[in-house]
């Protein structure tokens, strides 16, 4: 569930309480927690309606929309089997910010990153470390244009730069990516390390 800035302030300031979304499944189960830029959010209900479905004012007033008309107008750019109203609360700050700006690591930070790019590698290819220096040296470079380079979709691009933020090692930019500053460190000290074992 894809939420913009205001939004996710808003559920983070408690103004919002509410999210509307047309489709033709469920993409929120109840209980279910999701990362946002203002922190952690909770899932607490999911509510399904007709596709057909017209926002009540209660329910635009709780989205966050100035009127039942706007919010309907927003709800209406998609069509779709059903409407849901997800209940929402705000449940933690967002801890990626702090780490990523981390950049004093120990040798057992080293061997905790490596470990899990390792399993990710593992479970596809070995990308992890290529889009990190891909990232180093193309920085605020559009997401398009570095999938490109890869081969792939963007939307899959995007989710594996996001199991990489997740550990702290990038930071989104308004376009494309850079490393941060844990990132930056996690290339250099893993490269020194590389370095020395070849030359032994």
């Amino acid at each position: 569930m894809l939420l913009n800035r205001d939004t996710a302030e808003g559920i983070a300031n408690g103004s919002i309480t509410l999210v509307l979304r047309r489709w033709d499944a469920p993409r929120a189960k109840p209980g279910g927690t999701q990362r946002t830029v203002a922190g952690t959010i909770r899932i607490d209900d999911v509510a399904e309606y007709p596709g057909t479905h017209r926002v009540t004012a209660a329910q635009a007033r709780a989205a966050g929309y100035p009127d039942v008309a706007t919010a309907q107008k927003d709800l209406d750019r998609r069509a779709a089997r059903h409407t849901y109203a997800i209940t929402v609360s705000y449940l933690a700050p967002d801890e990626r910010p702090d780490l990523a700006a981390d950049d004093q690591l120990s040798p057992s930070d080293i061997e905790a990153i490596s470990s899990r790019l390792d399993r990710w590698d593992a479970a596809t290819e070995a990308w992890t470390r290529r889009y990190l220096t891909m990232i180093c040296a193309n920085e605020a470079v559009r997401a398009p244009d570095l999938a490109d380079r890869e081969g792939i979709d963007v939307p899959r691009f995007k989710r594996r730069v996001r199991q990489l933020k997740s550990l702290g090692l990038t930071i989104s930019l308004e376009v494309g990516y850079r490393l941060s500053p844990r990132g930056q460190a996690f290339l250099r000290l893993s490269s020194d390390s590389l370095g020395r074992a070849d030359s032994r």
